[in-house]
């Protein structure tokens, strides 16, 4: 398995465009994407557990219900969410994808993303859409993963080169987020494109085993969003025998899928709102898993370390504090917390109490941009790990006037 470039259009049979058709004010800035495969492909879909829901969200599970979609639109500026005509909108941007490419409407994945509750134009959609297709590449991938971003300062994109059965196959995907993010079951939004051969109930199983240790473990400020969703697409050319049932194929496929959706969290997490530093906490000895993921989500979900790590202040305590809160099923008396980055690792408490440590050392450590907290619970077999970023001045910026 290896890093490969290409992001959305490293698979075969893939093009990809993004443009500025007008949805936002900016015209240095991208807003329509449109992501095509030559053929129709299985599909597989997470979304949001929020009860609020974007009208592209319902128009997608309603076109996926038969596991299959050949070309995905997104927009980003205006989330078509908390409005009367949004589901209208949502299958007439279908509608706009089906008449401009061939493909049939009910075969379009459909997305939005940015500001709740202002209604979507469609005109510089409609308008744009032959330009926007026109555009298609497999070169262009970059501008489809620059077409979906809001407030995300670099794009987001990854794929890997893979071999099941010496049939090599490949796996992209592009993602946006960069504040309200708190998934569950669902994450950002998330583009992921390979050429394997899998059947649909297969991938479902796939994406859905993946994100309970990759989507679901990142957190940005603790707000799950109302148009999160994650959608993959496997359209076959790479020639493998299709999987369908578990075993090493899927095993593979599952690794390559992983090594993809990692990727993409770490860049999210970097990318926060107004972050400086990207968090990784790292959980050991648990006795049971959710006891792992409890403790290591609360650990990055918590204001007061994620301030601390702004500011490259060792406050362990706040660590222990939020685990003590997670209702994770952990002895707090046998808690060690470690910090580490690029410029060493110092240990600053062991079984629940702190230990003498050089703060300038610690600060030393904590000023680098990548950080892992490294807490072990006790002895037990299980472990997780969770991202997340620190939290300062900007993303209060950011978001005090993001909708003005």
């Amino acid at each position: 398995m290896k890093l490969i470039s290409g992001g959305i259009c490293a698979a075969k049979g893939y093009k990809a465009n993004g443009i500025h058709c007008g949805i936002r004010k900016n015209r240095t800035k991208k807003d329509l994407a449109l992501i095509v495969s030559d053929v129709p492909a299985h599909a597989a879909a997470v979304y949001t557990t929020n009860l609020v829901k974007g009208a592209p969200l319902t128009v997608t599970k309603a076109h996926l219900a038969n596991g299959t979609a050949q070309a995905i639109i997104c927009n980003s500026g205006i989330a078509n969410t908390c409005n009367a005509d949004g589901i209208e909108k949502a299958n007439a941007m279908c509608e706009l994808v089906s008449n401009t490419i061939g493909v049939s409407a009910d075969d379009v994945v459909v997305a939005s993303t940015g500001v709740i509750g202002q209604p979507l134009n469609l005109e510089p959609i409609a308008e744009h859409i032959q330009e926007l297709a026109d555009g298609l590449s497999e070169n262009s991938g970059e501008a489809a993963a620059e077409a979906i971003m809001t407030t995300d300062t670099v794009k987001k994109e990854i794929a890997v080169e893979f071999t099941i059965s010496d049939t090599v196959c490949h796996i992209g995907g592009i993602a946006k987020g960069s504040g309200m993010i708190h998934p569950n079951m669902a994450t950002m939004l998330v583009f992921i494109t390979s050429d394997i051969a899998i059947s649909p109930a297969m991938l479902q199983k796939a994406l859905s085993g993946d994100i309970a240790n990759t989507f679901n473990m990142l957190s940005i400020d603790g707000d799950t969003s109302t148009n999160d969703m994650v959608t993959v697409l496997a359209n076959g050319l790479a020639g493998n025998d299709e999987i369908t049932a578990e075993g090493e194929a899927f095993n593979t496929f599952m690794k390559a899928l992983n090594t993809v959706t990692v990727n993409l969290c770490r860049i999210i997490a970097g990318d926060g709102e107004g972050a400086t530093k990207l968090l990784e906490c790292k959980v050991s000895g648990a006795d049971t898993e959710q006891a792992a993921k409890l403790s290591a989500k609360s650990v990055v979900c918590s204001s007061l370390l994620k301030a601390a790590m702004f500011g490259a202040d060792a406050n362990w305590g706040r660590i222990l504090c939020a685990i003590g809160y997670s209702g994770a099923d952990v002895d707090v008396n046998k808690v060690d917390v470690s910090f580490r980055s690029t410029k060493g690792e110092i240990a600053v408490c062991r079984d629940g109490a702190g230990i003498p440590f050089s703060e300038e050392q610690a600060k030393e450590i904590l000023l680098e941009h990548e950080i892992e907290i490294l807490v072990k619970v006790g002895n037990g077999p299980y472990s997780a790990c969770a991202w997340g970023c620190d939290l300062t001045y900007d993303y209060v910026k950011i978001n005090g006037d993001y909708r003005t």
